[in-house]
């Protein structure tokens, strides 16, 4: 239904190694993607390389990615990310996870301190090519409002129930269009239930449908998504 609504999804054919994205998704957090996007793209144009990064002072990441908001947590997190990716792997590259099955690096991120599964999903599909679905905060209200995944409360609880559900191949289309779904449509607050195409299937207790309908928003601005525009 989300496919025929919102069309299919294609990744890119070259993906982005997977320590840029674990720091991609580290700056996505608790900001828009743009923003996000924003801040990512000031790091690395003012640290060429992931050591040198590590070997900056916290004030000038701050002040690369200050745009992305949060910037003095964000900063402390990316260098203790670097630090522990070097102790671990011997270097600044995760290229190593190459040769691990999914649920190997998964352990082996999640190992990282403030790394968790929605993280350690995120470098697996976005970065790695796997069929592997992230559950984040918005993807989990959303799969709870669509009887998805019922009595889950925690992001990692719907992430573990939504596991068999999604057919095989399908979990990076699944992923990005119900993000585009969530911001289109199924927002947090003030959801358009008047032009959702699974109102009749849709379990959420506060659904509504007003007598005049409103359009619907397609506008491209919904569907930029920071993970598929790391380079």
């Amino acid at each position: 239904m989300l496919e025929t609504s919102l069309g299919t999804p294609v990744q890119a054919a070259t993906l982005p190694r997977p320590l840029d994205m674990l720091i991609a998704t580290i700056l996505s957090q608790n900001t828009n993607d743009k923003n996000s996007h924003r801040a990512y793209t000031r790091l690395r144009k003012k640290y060429k390389r992931w050591k040198d990064v590590a070997d900056a002072p916290l004030r000038g990441i701050i002040a690369a990615i200050r745009v992305g908001g949060m910037a003095n947590q964000k900063s402390v997190r990316i260098k203790g990310t670097l630090a522990a990716v070097k102790k671990r792997f011997g270097g600044y590259s995760l290229a190593a996870l190459g040769k691990m099955d999914s649920n190997a690096v998964i352990e082996n991120l999640t190992r990282i301190d403030g790394v968790g599964i929605k993280t350690a999903s995120c470098v697996l599909l976005f970065s790695m090519g796997r069929d592997v679905f992230p559950v984040d905060t918005h993807v989990h209200r959303i799969c709870g409002r669509l009887g998805l995944a019922p009595g889950c409360t925690t992001p990692e609880k719907t992430s573990h129930s939504m596991k068999s559900l999604i057919p095989k191949g399908k979990a990076y289309s699944f992923h990005t269009n119900l993000i585009r779904f969530g911001r289109r449509i199924c927002r947090s607050n003030n959801p358009a239930c008047d032009i959702c195409p699974l109102y009749e299937t849709c379990v959420f207790s506060g659904k509504r449908r007003s007598n005049h309908a409103r359009r619907a928003t397609l506008s491209t601005d919904h569907d930029f998504m920071l993970l598929d525009n790391v380079t």
